[in-house]
């Protein structure tokens, strides 16, 4: 079975370390340097700051696929550890928040995943849903692809038939 598999981007991972550099190397400076006061505020900052490095050390090593599209449905890693199948998906659109990047996919309620979960995560749900998002979002900052060239193919799968997907899929059209 062919597949499209997607994966994180390492480079995202540099860009978290950087970002967490530039405030945690300064606060080593000033703790070493600095009054008896000021130590606790820097140590604050360097234990904050420095979270920055584990996760962008996990963006560099997690080699697993994040994405995978088959001609039976998409596997996202952060959403569930099923593949979600082409037949319950109705629509898929973009959205944003907060300079993040997000596909939406849209589920006939009788498959949404809410319905076996308690009231809190149903009231989440129903919080994402007066945003504009669903209850399947998948984020595509964190991914090495092209946002619009995704959802062109997310969209073209979810109205194709079985050997039109596969077609679509063979091609790697991102």
């Amino acid at each position: 079975m062919n597949e499209i598999k997607i994966y994180k981007s390492a480079w995202k991972g540099v860009k978290f370390i950087l970002m967490s550099s530039l405030f945690v190397i300064p606060s080593i400076f000033f703790l070493v340097k600095g009054e008896e006061t000021e130590r606790i505020k820097f140590l604050l900052c360097i234990g904050f700051f420095g979270l920055g490095y584990p996760l962008g050390l996990s963006f560099i090593l997690d080699r697993r696929p994040q994405i995978i599209l088959n001609e039976t449905g998409i596997f996202v890693r952060n959403l569930s550890d099923k593949i979600i199948n082409w037949e319950i998906i109705k629509d898929a659109y973009p959205a944003r928040i907060n300079k993040q990047h997000f596909i939406c996919l849209k589920v006939d309620d009788e498959y949404s995943p809410a319905r076996s979960k308690g009231r809190i995560y149903r009231s989440v749900v129903k919080f994402n849903k007066e945003l504009g998002f669903q209850e399947l979002n998948i984020w595509t900052d964190n991914i090495k692809v092209d946002n619009q060239k995704l959802l062109n193919l997310i969209q073209q799968s979810i109205h194709a038939d079985h050997s039109r997907r596969k077609t679509l899929i063979e091609s790697g059209m991102l």
